[in-house]
């Protein structure tokens, strides 16, 4: 650091941002946006909206003492206390194993073997990928959790940790199988679910220090530079237009090249991986203590920033936006207006094809955008129809149903509803929707609780910032794309919030032990 400090680059650059530095603090673009900032301050102070979406509902407060959730957590722990009672009547001959104290050893670093999957389950090309393998893997993972428990004492599967909508999302995942309407189309989709379920009570029970954190956010950094590398050489390589995702006959879009996908089959599916994972990276590079975890969040959030624009992936480009612009008004407020002039900058600098890619979102002549509203009519006249339960867990029932009912009259076959919103609820009914907007929000409140209270790790702060941002980006990105057609993307999705919920549950334990200290 003292030698980067007194280089004749730095030495050059000092004073120059302080020049600019002062210029700002006395502008008239400060005075405003301070303004700005100030009004809006005072705004939410007295906004009831405001007041309402902080506070800690009534659900929220009584989940961890609720006899359901007690009852839930002493179910999913009856392995456990089976595996703790033998290790208390055998204590003398395994602790006197050096082989079973070293399984134990591994057992008590899951979060590392739960990295190393999510990494091979990231990079395995499409035409080799199994869904099975992750559920596979998942269940693998579960199993090693409940030993991993078995010499600790009060450990547990947590339940709580979840809080009362994803734990009643998970259920109505797992109801909307019998209740469909197709139980044969939709039963192959609960091993989809079961996985992802599996991969967040995983996490968030066996996380337990900032390390194991950091090692989940460091090992996702990896698979992104290696996903991203394999886009490179793809565009390099040469990749046609397909007609299927780019329509050839919009004028702006004569120019555009061909759209990677890298590991995945199609190059929206990959532009949600890499929003997902981006700010994942950031946060590592933010929250490292050490210049190794730095360097890697830095180099694989910037050869995915590039990725992601040679996506093309319109929706994924705006939900990575939103998610940055929330990572910086939650991390530091003060590099907004800086942050608004490099964007600004940028634009001039942008190549055509972007750009017009760019403009396209508002063109209604692009196939790709006026092909969403038939399906979204066809949605919402099932959903008339049947509102409460919805067609029965996965798009293959939803599909059926809307064929039966002869609801679409587009141009193409329905696949999905091109909508995150419209297609969990047309799966898993109300409830469904309900509980899992409700959840995600909920973990989003809860994050940024934990991220702006000073007493919390910053390492754990970042990794929550880094998680949060990137499901409200993923959420917004969802109202004009389904992100979980593939559920791999489903599975990094969910492997996103664990990590969020893991960094939360360790923000409390802090604050806990930090009240409890004298």
């Amino acid at each position: 650091m003292e030698t980067v400090n007194s280089s004749v680059l730095c030495r050059f650059l000092a004073p120059l941002w302080r020049k600019l530095a002062d210029w700002y603090e006395y502008s008239l673009l400060a005075v405003v946006i301070r303004g700005i900032a100030a009004g809006i301050k005072n705004w939410c102070a007295g906004s009831g909206i405001i007041r309402f979406a902080a506070r800690e509902g009534v659900l929220s407060r009584s989940w961890e003492d609720s006899l359901l959730c007690r009852g839930l957590t002493f179910l999913l722990n009856i392995p456990t206390k089976i595996l703790q009672w033998i290790y208390s009547k055998g204590k003398a001959a395994f602790d006197g194993s050096f082989f079973v104290q070293l399984a134990f050893s591994a057992l008590e670093n899951l979060p590392l073997l739960v990295g190393w999957l999510m990494l091979l389950f990231l990079v395995i090309p499409y035409e080799k990928w199994s869904n099975g393998y992750s559920f596979a893997g998942f269940v693998l993972c579960f199993v090693l959790s409940l030993f991993a428990g078995m010499r600790k004492k009060g450990w547990k599967l947590d339940l709580d940790a979840l809080g009362p909508w994803l734990a009643a999302f998970g259920g109505a995942v797992l109801l909307a199988w019998p209740l469909s309407a197709y139980p044969d189309l939709s039963y192959r989709f609960l091993k989809y679910y079961g996985a992802c379920i599996l991969c967040v009570i995983v996490i968030v029970s066996t996380v337990e220090r900032r390390e194991h954190l950091m090692r989940l956010a460091g090992i996702s950094s990896v698979a992104l530079i290696v996903m991203s590398a394999y886009g490179f050489y793809q565009r390099a390589s040469g990749i046609e237009v397909n007609p299927s995702y780019v329509d050839v006959t919009l004028e702006l879009n004569k120019n555009m090249p061909g759209r990677v996908f890298s590991f995945f089959e199609n190059p929206n599916a990959f532009g949600e991986v890499l929003l997902l994972l981006i700010p994942v990276a950031v946060a590592l590079m933010l929250g490292s203590k050490g210049w190794g975890g730095r360097f890697l969040g830095f180099f694989a959030a910037a050869v995915s920033c590039v990725a992601i624009i040679m996506t093309y992936s319109r929706a994924s480009w705006i939900g990575l936006f939103f998610a940055a612009a929330l990572f910086v008004l939650l991390w530091n407020r003060k590099i907004i207006p800086a942050c608004i002039l490099l964007v600004f900058a940028a634009i001039p600098f942008l190549p055509e094809s972007i750009f017009n890619r760019i403009l396209t979102i508002f063109d209604s002549s692009d196939s790709s955008t006026s092909s969403r509203f038939p399906l979204y009519y066809a949605a919402g006249e099932f959903l008339t129809r049947r509102p409460i339960l919805g067609a029965g867990l996965g798009s293959d029932a939803v599909r059926q149903a809307i064929s039966d009912l002869n609801l679409f009259h587009g141009h193409d076959k329905f696949v999905h509803c091109h909508n995150i919103y419209l297609q969990v609820w047309c799966e898993t009914g109300l409830l469904g929707l309900i509980t899992f907007v409700g959840g995600i929000f909920w973990t989003a409140k809860k994050g940024a609780k934990a991220v702006l209270k000073a007493a919390c790790d910053p390492s754990v702060r970042m990794i929550i910032l880094g998680g949060i941002t990137a499901l409200m980006g993923t959420m917004l990105c969802g109202m004009a794309d389904y992100i979980w057609n593939y559920p791999r993307v489903m599975l990094i999705f969910w492997f996103v919030c664990a990590l969020a919920l893991a960094g939360i549950r360790l923000a409390a334990r802090e604050e806990s032990e930090g009240l409890d200290r004298p």
